[in-house]
């Protein structure tokens, strides 16, 4: 994934979760794609977020452990680990969990 996008339509106003341990702010590509390009602030900070659009993604910087809802069982998924260039997908009305030790930044994708 670029560090740069060109040409894009961005919302000045912040998203900003949990009393700022999240903080985001939304775009629109050129070609009309929805994301968002933010970070999540440690030390050591988990956080849940619920979807309502399919979701990827990516690190580009830091690293993030996630694990996505309870299966059908009611189990609990397994912690995955995502570092800087991997990106992880999420589907819509879902949700995950996400905890980091140091700030993780990252771009969300939307479906």
């Amino acid at each position: 994934m670029s560090s740069v996008f060109e040409r894009v339509t961005l919302r000045t106003r912040a998203n900003v979760y949990f009393d700022g341990k999240c903080v985001s702010h939304a775009f629109t590509t050129a070609n009309g794609e929805e994301k968002s390009a933010g970070v999540i602030l440690g030390p050591n900070t988990e956080l849940g977020f619920s979807t309502s659009k399919a979701e990827v993604m990516t690190c580009v910087g830091g690293s993030c452990e996630y694990r996505l809802r309870a299966d059908e069982e009611g189990r609990a998924r397994e912690w995955i680990t995502r570092v800087e260039g991997e990106s992880f997908a999420i589907e819509e009305n879902s949700s995950f969990e996400i905890r980091v030790k140091d700030a993780y930044h990252y771009v969300c994708s939307y479906a």
